[in-house]
């Protein structure tokens, strides 16, 4: 007589926001799976949904709200973690019927919250979890977050008061992840924090032993090792301190992709000290021309905030010049929305919501012709390109210069022998504002 064991409750999970709630998101469902719960793909077939929501701006607090409301209509038993958590108040008097609301990385509350809502029945066996735990991306690349946190105080963030002071990851628990990752079929290392530069400034006295040596907890150390670890890696969140000049020669060497995300938000000097971030702007420029004579084919990407208070008229022109004799290679925009909290709500000179949007469109009419241009230069050469899908029609994949999901797409015509997450030479045919359109060459 074959012995029936009761189902698991089953969990479903609504992940908003940034890639690092996306990897809260995994960590949760990793330990859940691991405590034998099921994971639900809709509202229909779960016992209790998570939303994990954002809380940066209040665009962002509105889409939390948005699907908080939607899991409780479709579902009713909802659980609110993430960013938004830490204004329970507010869900609560939208939605008095939440079970449970936690604030960000609360990984332990957010479990238990799990446990007193859908209790595992007592005979319940537990199921086994692969040893690089549960993912929310393709198997081809993972988000690999290696600290919590911020020491900055920018005018415009509230993400320390969210997710607190900088709290580095060991050097040696970050390079097990990655091993684990890359052994269960990741090819590209996405590294992100709230500012990968500072990782290790609260710990840089306590270097690990790995693998028969000593690493140091610091950036360049870090990114050196994950290099020897992943076919592909590439850092997200990198704020512009020297010490990201040592970065560039690894970039060089082909141990880091010839990639570089730093959210410079503005060129302006009076609106950089408004914004109470470093303010040399001449410096920059200097900088990335260096980095392009040591490595010429690094691709760099921005984001910019447009009616920033006290932005003038001239403000925004030094930023569309600036931006002219920079070249960056991908960018993406802000207009200024007032954060509940953010010291930038006190300050003096608001910019009109029309002159907001007027400046939006120009900058990224800049910003896409720049894209343009360089991408056109492309066309005639051999890129490597990663795969994300194939179809009947080609397949679709990713050069060194793009991330997933915020940057552009490299587009494959007689592909449809290749896999997902193959890593392939690819020659350049065409190219649009944002995209590139080529075929892969013969091996």
């Amino acid at each position: 007589m074959e012995l029936e064991l009761p189902a698991p409750p089953k969990v479903g999970m609504v992940s908003l926001g940034c890639p690092k709630n996306l990897v809260d998101s995994e960590r949760i469902l990793t330990k859940l799976r691991s405590d034998g719960y099921a994971l639900s793909a809709d509202y229909a077939g779960a016992d209790v949904v998570l939303v994990n929501t954002c809380g940066f701006l209040d665009s962002a607090k509105e889409e939390s709200l948005e699907a908080i409301g939607e899991a409780i209509a479709e579902n009713g038993r909802v659980i609110v973690t993430g960013c938004f958590g830490k204004e329970a108040e507010a869900i609560r008097q939208r939605f008095p019927e939440v079970l449970a609301i936690t604030g960000a990385h609360q990984y332990e509350e957010v479990v238990g919250a799990v446990h007193v809502a859908a209790p595992m029945p007592p005979s319940a066996y537990l199921n086994l979890v692969p040893d690089a735990g549960l993912k929310l991306t393709p198997r081809h690349y993972s988000y690999l977050k290696i600290s919590e946190g911020c020491n900055h105080r920018c005018a415009f963030c509230i993400i320390p008061s969210l997710r607190g002071d900088l709290v580095s990851r060991r050097p040696d628990a970050i390079l097990r992840e990655a091993e684990k990752l890359v052994a269960a079929g990741t090819k590209e290392l996405l590294v992100i924090s709230q500012d990968t530069s500072a990782y290790g400034v609260d710990i840089r006295k306590e270097p690990r032993m790995w693998q028969g040596r000593e690493i140091v907890p610091h950036m360049t150390d870090l990114a050196r090792e994950l290099g020897r670890i992943a076919p592909w890696l590439r850092l997200h969140y990198v704020y512009p301190y020297p010490h990201v000049d040592q970065i560039i020669p690894l970039m060089a060497e082909g141990l880091v992709l010839p990639y570089l995300d730093i959210p410079f938000q503005h060129a302006s000097r009076s609106v950089l000290k408004a914004m109470r971030r470093p303010a040399n702007e001449a410096k920059v420029l200097e900088r990335i021309r260096s980095w392009r004579e040591i490595c010429p084919d690094i691709a760099i990407r921005s984001t910019f905030i447009t009616g920033f208070p006290g932005e003038t008229d001239a403000d925004f022109e030094y930023l569309l010049d600036w931006l002219d004799e920079a070249q960056l290679d991908r960018v993406g925009a802000f207009r200024f929305e007032p954060v509940k909290g953010a010291a930038a709500n006190d300050l003096p000179g608001a910019v009109p919501e029309a002159v907001k949007e007027e400046r939006y469109a120009r900058l990224m009419a800049k910003c896409a012709a720049i894209s343009a241009a360089k991408l056109q230069a492309k066309t005639g050469r051999t890129i490597e390109v990663i795969v994300d899908a194939v179809d009947a029609d080609g397949a679709t994949g990713r050069s060194e210069a793009d991330a997933p999901e915020i940057d552009g797409e490299v587009h494959l015509r007689d592909a449809g022998h290749l896999a997902q997450g193959d890593i392939v030479s690819v020659r350049v045919e065409d190219a649009d504002e944002h995209d590139l359109y080529g075929v892969p060459v013969a091996a």
